[in-house]
C-alpha cells in the first residue's frame, strides 16, 4: 500500500503552479492516489492594489479564479485523473494547511518561485513557512521553464491568482 493515498495539488495557473500540477499528476498516476486540486485567490492582492482592484467587480475576479481551477481539473482529466476541485479566498499560507487538514491528505504538492532575499524583505513576509503549518509531507516542484506535457502545458498567467507559496 502506498504512503501517499491522498494528494493535494496547489494550482494557480502560473508556471510554478503548472509544474506542481504536472509533477503531482505523474505521482498520483504512479501511486493510484486520490487527488484534490486547490486554487486560492489571494486576498492580499486586493489589499495591495485596492485602487485598481476596486474597479473590477469581485464576481469577475472570483469567476476568473474558478475558471482557472476548472482548467486544472480538465488538464488532469485529459490524463485520465479524476480530481476533486476546491476553491478558497484568502492567504495561501492559511488556506493550504486548512484544506490539507480537512481533507486528511498525505502529501501537498506546490510550485516554488525563486525570489531574492531583498524581494522577500521588501514584501514583508513574516508569516512563516508552509512546512511549519502542516503535519503531512510537502513536495516542492522546481520544474523546467515551460511544462513539457501538452496535457498540462498551456495555461496562461491570469490576473488575480495567488502567487506560489514561498518555502524558505
Amino acid at each position: 500500500m502506498s504512503t501517499f493515498n491522498r494528494i493535494l495539488l496547489c494550482y494557480d495557473g502560473t508556471r510554478e503552479g503548472q509544474h506542481a500540477l504536472k509533477d503531482g499528476a505523474c505521482l498520483a498516476e504512479e501511486l493510484h492516489a486520490q487527488v484534490h486540486v486547490l486554487s486560492v485567490l489571494n486576498h492580499s492582492a486586493w489589499v495591495q492594489g485596492a485602487d485598481v482592484m476596486s474597479a473590477v467587480p469581485v464576481d469577475v475576479i472570483n469567476d476568473s479564479a474558478k475558471d482557472l481551477l476548472q482548467e486544472g481539473l480538465k488538464k488532469l482529466a485529459a490524463r485520465g485523473i479524476q480530481a476533486t476541485g476546491h476553491f478558497a479566498v484568502g492567504d495561501p499560507l492559511e488556506q493550504i494547511p486548512f484544506f490539507a487538514n480537512d481533507l486528511k491528505v498525505d502529501l501537498i504538492v506546490v510550485g516554488h518561485r525563486r525570489t531574492s532575499r531583498l524581494a522577500r524583505w521588501w514584501a514583508g513576509r513574516s508569516d512563516g513557512l508552509l512546512l511549519d503549518r502542516v503535519s503531512c509531507s510537502v513536495l516542492v516542484t522546481m520544474g523546467p521553464e515551460v511544462a513539457a506535457d501538452p496535457a498540462i502545458a498551456g495555461a496562461s498567467d491570469n490576473v488575480g491568482t495567488a502567487p506560489p507559496v514561498e518555502h524558505s
